[in-house]
């Protein structure tokens, strides 16, 4: 059974389409939790004890690669520190930041812009040019991500109002895009080694903030509430997203794991319908296949 088990983990961690399936169903219940318990959990709090926990979760799994895996980290420092930096201290503090003073509405809308701007993100650093079919593919996703955001209604996109934290939400969306094209730039290890590198670098980065929050009077409460959205966030937006995420752009390159971004909306959608009792329309089953069909075209591969 042992000798099966390694060639099976490895297929479903070849499935590029299941990897970019579960990042936006993770991330998307992250920011539902995000904006649930932002009454009661402080943004840099929240992001802090994410990271800090979830290193911890992933260490014992993480070490006999990172013996391996120490030299390379180290020699390409830099690097790791950067996208610490972008993918884990800077894109959900300032999210959860930003999901104080603004809808869930704004947030995904941003959110879904995410594949044009690892698009561009690309363009501007690395010269990558988009094929055709990519092109209509990333445009059919985006109608697709606001179809359902404008529930069918482009009035409802016209009428949008930006608060404050939208601008918080914007930041956050272009640190995670950078993040996402400068992927390819990450040291040759194994993914658990580098999640545990960035997660200690993310959390290391955010400690002052998280001590000065502390002491300016928004301490991070013990409650059930407070444990039980940084235990979830650990686990699922956390470590298992990155790990599938990471793995997802190394397979099919950034421009075409970020359309998985445009699925938020999606699973949004299916999230309020189950457990908020919201009634499905005919605009959730256009906005789905919309996004289905963008992504097939773009994943397309000749041959």
């Amino acid at each position: 059974m042992s000798e099966n088990a390694t060639p099976t983990r490895r297929r479903l961690f070849d499935q590029a389409w299941l990897l970019m399936m579960l990042p936006p169903l993770f991330w998307s219940s992250n920011a539902v939790l995000g904006r649930a318990v932002s009454g009661e959990v402080p943004p840099v709090g929240l992001a802090f004890w994410r990271w800090t926990l979830g290193m911890l979760l992933v260490l014992p799994f993480a070490w006999r690669h990172l013996r391996h895996d120490a030299r390379a980290l180290a020699a390409q420092w830099p690097v790791v520190l950067l996208l610490s930096a972008l993918g884990i201290a800077v894109f959900n503090t300032f999210l959860y930041v930003g999901l104080h003073t603004t809808t869930a509405l704004n947030a995904v809308m941003m959110q879904s812009s995410m594949p044009v701007l690892i698009v561009l993100m690309s363009l501007a650093l690395f010269g990558d040019r988009v094929t055709p079919l990519q092109g209509v593919g990333i445009a059919v996703s985006l109608a697709g991500a606001l179809t359902l955001i404008a529930r069918g209604d482009p009035a409802v996109l016209i009428g949008l109002q930006l608060a404050a934290g939208d601008l918080w939400v914007l930041a956050a969306v272009l640190g995670y895009a950078a993040y996402t094209a400068l992927l390819r730039r990450r040291p040759a290890v194994h993914g658990l080694s580098f999640i545990a590198v960035t997660f200690a670098g993310g959390a290391a980065m955010l400690l002052p903030f998280y001590l000065w929050e502390s002491v300016g009077g928004n301490p991070m409460p013990i409650t059930p509430t407070a444990l039980g959205a940084v235990a979830y966030v650990a686990l699922f937006p956390s470590i298992a997203a990155y790990l599938c995420f990471n793995r997802a752009v190394a397979l099919v390159g950034a421009n075409t794991a970020g359309m998985c971004i445009h699925l938020m909306p999606v699973f949004g959608s299916i999230l309020a319908i189950l457990f908020l009792g919201e009634q499905p329309h005919l605009y959730h089953a256009a906005g789905i296949g919309l996004i289905a069909a963008g992504i097939l075209l773009a994943t397309r591969r000749k041959g």
